[in-house]
């Protein structure tokens, strides 16, 4: 199925008119049903080599037309929650479009709902939630047809129903009869990703970037703080504490503004009318404050070693060069870049992630550097294989190394994968070419073992594009059988002969 052109960036209206037959109440159960998240416990072999525990009691589910999950903190019971099928405003089924996430310090794990405006149908414009509809992106698109059998997803029917989704969903791995719970103190956006870091003085601080052009960066930071004996303790630090969004000023200073109801021009007067309102519209919130609009922010994530923060800028080809500023310097942006956070206090976990100003660079600018109309900024010794475009998902290996994912290689005749770099030293930016993804695939979530002698990801949709058809793929990845189609997949690289990959 095709997808409509650069729907995330359209505030018109159009109608997407799919080309294969109407969909039955089969089909979108099955598609409901695909859509969530999967626990599953791996476990690795006297060889080296992961296995699937096939009847591990941690394996289920989190479905998107089953699951029932709790709304908690600021917005939770707030009458712009509240639905036909729960007057409530506390609880809802499912959750949509999940992206990047993070795990806790506690053990928990965060699920970030990043596009679901793509599972709404109807004319926003006649209901009471338009303005709110309509800047994330709920413009009658007819990417799934959920409403032709499910009120929920019809907003002229359920116009609260969008307001549910949008959240960073926290749920327990180890306990499968636990109920996930949308954290609604971390605002509503597309979030992608949500990366949690304890800082100096125990405050949990909660990093996510919204992915569409310009958008924002935000951070929530925990009222409470920590607690390494006591688990339990930490359940609820989520559900109360400050969202933050950044502006970065031309001379390296980060501001993180505050989105609280009541300061600046968060009032009843500009639509605010409480801090439920704030969330619930926190695009429109961090434009009021004067939030930075950046070129579409991916993973934000935080480097163990160092304490800084790595942002990922996907890309922004709509930027042009009056609206280019010193953290967005490119018009056209088409590769996209990456940013450096630094906070203050010092490296690891002396750094204060808590605190209102940080400073900030560039640190590379992706794209062919040996293309002179490129603006590509890299180290200067980065080979012919070494550049990469559109970063997507970051990670970092124990010796603070950054690992980067791209999504988009294609727009560039090349193939998305993982680079590795240095991030400080005579290497720094000196990015790397580590793995390779199959035809028309994103490589996404990598991540390490404790020990940095297993690096995890995932390859997602190969076969994508490129006049590939369900009989004629462009690559069987990763059976390579000629009757079974191509799979996304989870990968474990390790090392031949054990040790570290890095």
């Amino acid at each position: 199925m095709a997808r409509p052109a650069n729907p995330s960036d359209s505030k018109g209206f159009f109608v997407f008119c799919p080309t294969y037959p109407a969909p039955t109440r089969r089909h979108v159960d099955v598609e409901m049903a695909a859509h969530g998240h999967t626990v599953v416990e791996v476990k690795r072999q006297t060889d080296g080599q992961w296995s699937y525990v096939q009847d591990s009691r941690y394996n289920r589910r989190i479905t998107a037309g089953e699951t029932m999950m709790v709304l908690t903190g600021p917005a939770a019971g707030h009458d712009r929650l509240k639905t036909s099928a729960d007057p409530t405003g506390r609880s809802v089924i499912g959750t949509l479009n999940n992206c990047a996430g993070g795990q806790t310090p506690w053990g928990t794990c965060l699920m970030a709902e990043e596009n679901v405006h793509y599972y709404f149908s109807g004319d926003p414009r006649g209901t009471a939630e338009a303005g709110n509809h309509l800047d994330m992106g709920l413009n009658q698109s007819l990417f799934f047809s959920w409403s032709q059998y499910l009120d929920r997803f019809d907003l002229e029917k359920e116009p609260r129903e969008p307001n549910r989704f949008g959240w960073v969903v926290e749920y327990d791995p180890y306990d499968p009869e636990s109920v996930p719970a949308k954290r609604t103190a971390l605002g509503r956006f597309r979030h992608e990703g949500a990366t949690a870091v304890v800082s100096r003085d125990g405050q949990v601080v909660v990093y996510s970037g919204d992915d569409q052009m310009f958008q924002y960066v935000y951070k929530f930071v925990s009222a409470g703080t920590y607690d390494s004996d006591n688990r339990d303790r930490n359940r609820d630090l989520l559900d109360e504490g400050t969202l933050y969004v950044a502006r970065f000023e031309e001379d390296g200073t980060l501001i993180w503004l505050p989105l609280v109801w009541g300061e600046g021009p968060l009032t009843p007067e500009n639509g605010f009318a409480d801090q439920a309102g704030v969330l619930i519209e926190t695009r429109r919130a961090a434009s009021f404050v004067g939030a930075t609009p950046m070129d579409r922010p991916e993973d934000v994530e935080t480097n163990p070693v160092t304490g800084t923060v790595f942002v990922a800028l996907s890309k922004n080809p709509f930027r042009r060069q009056f609206r280019t500023d010193a953290a967005n310097p490119r018009s056209r942006n088409r590769a996209g870049h990456i940013l450096e956070m630094i906070p203050p206090g010092g490296e690891g976990a002396a750094a204060d992630h808590a605190a209102a100003q940080f400073s900030w660079n560039v640190f590379l600018q992706a794209g062919d550097p040996h293309d002179p109309n490129s603006g590509a900024q890299y180290h200067a010794d980065v080979s012919k294989s070494g550049w990469l475009a559109n970063p997507d998902n970051l990670a970092f290996d124990p010796k603070g190394r950054l690992w980067i994912a791209t999504d988009g290689a294609s727009d560039f005749e090349t193939a998305d994968g993982v680079w590795a770099t240095e991030v400080r030293g005579t290497a720094r930016a000196l990015t790397r070419h580590f793995f390779k993804c199959p035809v028309g695939a994103e490589l996404t979530g990598p991540a390490f073992t404790p020990d940095g002698e297993t690096l995890f990801c995932s390859v997602q949709h190969p076969a994508q594009g490129g006049g590939s058809t369900y009989d004629n793929p462009t690559t069987r990845w990763p059976d390579f059988e000629d009757d079974v189609p191509p799979r996304p997949s989870v990968v474990a690289i390790t090392r031949k002969g054990g040790g570290s990959i890095s």
